[in-house]
């Protein structure tokens, strides 16, 4: 076995396969530059670090089960100026996740609220924080089915479990019983364990209402709103602002003006 062969093996037993990719390069950085052992060593093993920590980031960000890919970066401010653009920005230090706090984004159809909540999980995920991205309908049926298997409170725990929850369009419509208790417990489950990332085309003073129940109600919205940070979207669709005009066809029954 060559000194080569034996230095592929030792790094492949010390699971740093990875230095391999960049070895023969910073080889030659080393003899160009007259690099000292350490210094060859560090920016070695900075590549490491380096992959290391790109495939974690992208093992969070597909556990995360985003819809699409939104960073803060690509969201355009300018169509919509009444947007607490200051407030979000804030918010993208994600100190609420580590705080353990909620936040909340009220608004109507189109202001951008879903595109936001996962910028904000996918900064998070950035970050080094575990995320996970559900639908208020997906998240609903999906513990509706594992009451059928008795996979409830295992999935429940998988939900309760990750630093960052985001529940996407809550409240599109009142709750069944079964689904208001669900929504109660995922609440009382991470109230000051973990945070939550909620979106809702009402208002969060109308969110009690969905519960059907006051006394589970008030339970729910107290803990939920203890640590909470309501962010209203107010202004006009940022789809509706895409969407091009279309010009008014002439009825063809009617003869050109000459």
């Amino acid at each position: 076995m060559t000194g080569t062969d034996a230095l592929h093996a030792t790094l492949k037993k010390l699971r740093l396969s990875g230095i391999l990719e960049t070895l023969d390069l910073r080889s030659r950085q080393a003899g160009d530059e007259n690099l000292s052992h350490s210094e060859f060593l560090f920016r070695l093993l900075c590549d490491e670090v380096e992959r290391r920590d790109g495939r974690q980031l992208e093992q969070r960000l597909r556990r995360a089960n985003f819809e699409s890919h939104r960073t803060l970066e690509d969201f355009d401010w300018r169509f919509n100026p009444k947007l607490p653009k200051e407030k979000l920005l804030e918010l993208g230090t994600c100190s609420f996740v580590a705080k353990k706090e909620v936040v909340l984004l009220c608004g109507p159809s189109g202001t951008g609220k879903s595109h936001l909540a996962q910028a904000l999980g996918h900064r998070a995920c950035r970050i080094g924080h575990s995320v996970l991205y559900t639908s208020a309908h997906s998240f609903f049926t999906s513990l509706r089915a594992a009451r059928a298997d008795n996979s409830y409170d295992r999935l429940l725990l998988r939900f309760g479990s990750v630093d960052l929850l985001i529940l996407d369009d809550l409240g599109l419509r009142p709750l069944a019983p079964d689904e208001a208790m669900d929504l109660y417990e995922l609440i009382r489950v991470r109230y000051e364990r973990g945070a939550m990332l909620c979106t809702s085309n009402r208002a969060a003073s109308e969110w009690g209402a969905l519960f059907g129940d006051a006394l589970l109600a008030s339970a729910a919205m107290d803990r939920l709103l203890h640590h909470a940070h309501v962010v209203v979207m107010d202004g006009p669709s940022y789809r509706t602002q895409r969407t091009p005009k279309r010009k008014p066809t002439q009825d063809p029954t009617q003869e050109a003006t000459p």
